[in-house]
């Protein structure tokens, strides 16, 4: 890949921008760190889902039960390993559960992952709450780690850097053309020389990793764990509405739509909380019928008409 000189400036100007967001606990209380916090946690999710199912259009609820095996291995290491070493293991076995259930599942399409999707994470919530009832005799865990909200809040930052670099990068890069022709017509990408299982199964890996480390960071933030906390389909819903809303198949398109989003549920979850659930319902009806590509393919859709019209 050939770096031209506007990415070049680009980079110098995303550097800036990041030491920026990196300063900013600097000048907030406790309060603003903690919501911080919550945006890039939502921020680095859905980017992350994008990253598996925007080019291959494969929507995936599945979301909250690597999340929340990122925060169980957390609350079951950490006080026998330091934090470090806790992260790398949960990687490790959200690298490990993603492999086993893509070589499993990711013939499947449509409707039929969707609900397997979903399906995994209740499975995977009551497979730890069998396993914490019958055999440690405990339902929740406590998760006390000599971290500050705000080492959280960088460790979340550079994950989503890492997260959106990985994005364009596969987007610039020849594998791509590969994701976008699955996207496409997975026979027609079959008969073109791409290997659509591997493809499908390496993106399903790096994003299962990616959710898990959030759920990972995220655990000391919430001090005491349970199944009912971190497996809640909540994480799930808010995931994918985020990316949708931006624009799944836009880099920076589940940033646009994290941003917004997270800021209204937070307001709605304080003030209305007994309403939450029809909000983000009817939100989820909007985006399908008014912005079903996003809010960002809207934007690049005037811009072209206006062009067109200007020219003519």
């Amino acid at each position: 890949m050939k770096f031209e000189k506007k990415h070049i400036l680009f980079l110098i100007g995303a550097v800036l921008v990041v030491a920026g967001l990196a300063a900013l606990p600097l000048a907030l209380k406790d309060y603003g760190d903690g919501l911080l916090l919550g945006l890039f946690s939502y921020i680095t999710l859905a980017s992350a889902w994008a990253l598996f199912s925007g080019p291959t259009k494969y929507i995936s609820l599945a979301t909250v039960a690597f999340y929340g095996t990122g925060a169980y291995t957390v609350a079951v290491l950490n006080e026998t390993l330091p934090f470090a070493v806790v992260l790398v293991v949960a990687l490790l076995i959200g690298l490990v559960i993603s492999l086993l259930v893509g070589l499993a599942t990711l013939r499947l399409a449509g409707v039929y992952f969707v609900i397997f999707s979903f399906g995994l994470a209740e499975m995977v919530r009551q497979l730890i709450t069998w396993f914490e009832t019958r055999v440690t005799g405990t339902l929740g865990r406590y998760v006390f780690v000599d971290l500050t909200t705000t080492h959280l809040y960088w460790m979340l930052l550079g994950l989503a850097c890492l997260t959106l670099f990985i994005r364009w990068w596969i987007g610039e890069s020849r594998l791509g053309l590969a994701i976008h022709a699955i996207g496409d017509d997975e026979t027609v990408a079959r008969h073109a020389g791409v290997n659509v299982t591997l493809v499908k199964l390496a993106l399903f890996a790096i994003s299962a990793a990616i959710i898990t480390l959030v759920g990972a960071i995220q655990s000391p933030r919430y001090v005491y764990i349970e199944p009912s906390i971190v497996f809640s389909p909540t994480v799930s819903f808010l995931t994918l509405i985020m990316a949708l809303l931006g624009g799944a198949t836009r880099t920076w398109g589940p940033v646009f739509g994290a941003v917004p989003l997270f800021f209204l549920f937070e307001w709605l979850s304080t003030n209305l909380p007994d309403h939450f659930s029809i909000v983000l319902g009817l939100i989820f009806v909007g985006i399908v019928f008014i912005v079903p590509n996003g809010v960002l393919a809207l934007i690049e859709g005037l811009f072209t008409r206006k062009r067109r019209g200007t020219r003519t």
